[in-house]
């Protein structure tokens, strides 16, 4: 990641000065929020009143020679999230967050899904090297029985009613990997009303290495909401009933922000632990908000954090961190010693990025007891083969910006708004290509099917990444290098309000 050259500021400065205009976006060249805020006017708990749930391990509904088969039906459904107020969700299964699938690497994984929702859904497992047919292609939709709505580009699509089942390979390295939502231009309201869980892949290297196993692996699912009064979620759709009409109003372009900080569907949790090491598996699946993770207090010596994972999967060695400063989308493995901290002392997670009440802290663990911890943390995790300078044959560069198309506003690549039917890029399988990504604002970009190398990075973008945080008047080049599947998959910016705006690419992967 490198700062733009004088020339090459100057040449998205006009879409920076533009994008500055818009509600949300005062002061975006800075360390800021990308999106507008939404008040709660529901009555909110005092933080940490709350237990930390941890979402449910889905069991298999079959087990073959080779393969697991999962079943999980998304529904509406009425979930207390704040004490003692019901509100309606999309979930999987019922449930905020969806179930946590485990897989195993080299075992197949196959989850049947099926739509008991009132809308079409697609389902996208980010960061799963899948082939395109299983993978969540934005118009592969899955229609409700007896939907008779309209849906775009069905000529294009892979449609089916009420089912469809999505089969993984697992032929990738152990990982923290989730699973959300991701119809064509309706993933936002959707993923806020909902529609996320956890998937995590093992396998042999990993557990051979002796870090925090069992009740101490703990996956958190960081995300923002706003409440109405009667506890429903404020979300400021164009078509409330997600059936017609696109996007957002024009207000919340720059995307939507809450005021209320949920982890694992629950407002400022309180986790109990014990005086040992934890591994925190950190996912921010909001739609727009970016955090800078801390600790109040800091312990006495050594940094609160030590990486050992990325998005995709174990670093080559652990990282020290003073912080986290994580993007939606991203994943961060951390390793956490409570044993720094004296029995009967509370560990605040806070976020250096707030703009509003309540937007300062995350959650909080009470250090209740001590045990005896055969954990530890190796110099030496994982042996990466990232791909490297000299290996790259094609070049492309994607610029990501805000263009007034069709007489509205939108959020473009390369000026172009998302057409499911057009490929703007056709790379070969097995050849290391060097994708440049050139933003007007901050623009989480992820690319499906493969994870990528961040070349000249900063301290969040060792190892494997499938989304990084592109700063505005940055540019990143990113080495990726596609394999075993040829067909459409798709990139843009997880921003979910600027996906939606179609800020989104289709390419094809051809042998």
């Amino acid at each position: 990641m490198r700062r733009l050259s004088r020339r090459g500021f100057l040449g998205v400065a006009g879409g920076v000065g533009a994008a500055l205009a818009l509600p949300g976006c005062a002061s975006l060249l800075g360390e800021v929020q990308t999106g507008q805020l939404l008040r709660s006017t529901a009555k909110l708990p005092r933080p940490f009143t709350v237990p930390l749930p941890i979402p449910r391990v889905a069991k298999p509904s079959r087990r073959t020679a080779d393969a697991d088969f999962h079943d999980v039906t998304s529904r509406v459904a009425d979930v207390e999230i704040l004490p003692g107020t019901r509100t309606e969700i999309f979930g999987y299964d019922g449930t905020f967050p969806g179930p946590t699938i485990v897989s195993r690497r080299g075992r197949k994984t196959v989850v049947r899904h099926v739509n008991e929702l009132p809308v079409p859904m697609v389902v996208h497992l980010h960061g799963g090297h899948t082939p395109p047919e299983s993978d969540g292609y934005p118009v592969d939709l899955v229609l409700p029985r007896g939907y008779s709505g309209e849906h775009r580009h069905a000529n294009v699509g892979h449609v089916t009613r009420r089912e469809r089942q999505y089969a993984y390979p697992m032929e990738q390295r152990a990982a923290t990997l989730w699973y959300h939502d991701h119809r064509m231009d309706f993933t936002g309201p959707q993923v806020y009303r909902g529609l996320a869980g956890f998937h995590l892949v093992h396998d042999d290297e990993e557990d051979r290495l002796p870090l925090p196993k069992g009740d101490k692996d703990i996956p958190l699912m960081i995300c923002d909401r706003a409440f109405d009064e009667d506890g429903t979620f404020t979300y400021p759709s164009r078509d409330p009933a997600l059936e017609s009409k696109p996007g957002v109003e024009h207000a919340y372009m720059a995307g939507v922000l809450g005021d209320v900080v949920l982890v694992n569907g629950a407002p400022w949790p309180e986790l109990e632990v014990s005086a040992t090491r934890y591994r925190l598996r950190l996912l921010n699946a909001s739609n727009a908000r970016r955090y800078r993770l801390g600790l109040d207090p800091k312990p006495g010596k050594g940094a609160p954090f030590v990486q050992i994972g990325s998005d995709g999967g174990l670093l080559a060695e652990p990282v020290r961190q003073e912080e986290i400063q994580i993007a939606p989308a991203e994943r961060f493995d951390v390793v956490i010693d409570f044993s720094a901290f004296p029995v009967g002392s509370t560990v605040t997670m806070t976020n250096a990025l707030a703009d509003a009440k309540g937007t300062e802290q995350v959650m909080r663990f009470r250090v209740t007891r001590k045990e005896a911890d055969d954990s530890r943390i190796p110099a030496t995790l994982s042996k990466l083969e990232l791909p490297r300078p000299d290996q790259v044959r094609v070049e492309r560069e994607f610029r990501f910006g805000r263009d007034d198309l069709s007489h509205h506003q939108t959020w473009t690549i390369n000026g172009k708004m998302f057409d499911p039917e057009r490929m703007d890029a056709k790379p070969k399988l097995g050849q290391v290509e060097r994708w440049r990504f050139v933003t007007d604002l901050h623009h989480p970009v992820h690319l499906h099917l493969d994870s990528f190398r961040v070349l000249r990075g900063g301290p969040y973008v060792h190892g494997w990444k499938d989304t990084v945080d592109v700063r505005p008047g940055e540019v990143v080049d990113a080495l990726v290098r596609f394999t075993d599947y040829a067909g459409p998959y798709v990139f843009h910016c997880h921003n979910l309000e600027h996906e939606d705006m179609m800020m989104m690419a289709a390419f094809e992967t051809v042998t």
